[in-house]
């Protein structure tokens, strides 16, 4: 973790817990903690520009194997299944 923040909130005389806890929260996401732990949360590895291809080349040859098989009529297009769970039809 680079570039850490530390927050401190000292209790007051006549505070309440759940004041302090909301006084805590504030600090907290005025500071941008929130939203930075958010987006660290979900991060996301960009991939290399070769996976990225790679998988553009087999999708390519996929779609290309498709529709050849439609122009020589041994797959009937219109009759092409629904995304949903495997093994149901309906």
């Amino acid at each position: 973790m680079t570039g850490s923040t530390r927050v401190e909130v000292r209790r007051g005389k006549n505070e309440s817990s759940s004041a302090l806890i909301r006084r805590f929260s504030r600090r907290a996401q005025g500071l941008g903690l929130v939203r930075e732990m958010r987006e660290r949360r979900y991060h996301e590895r960009s991939r290399s520009k070769n996976v990225d291809h790679k998988r553009a080349m087999i999708s390519k040859l996929r779609r290309e194997k498709y529709n050849e098989l439609v122009k020589l009529g041994k797959i009937d297009p219109a009759a092409r299944r629904t995304k949903g769970p495997k093994g149901k039809k309906k």
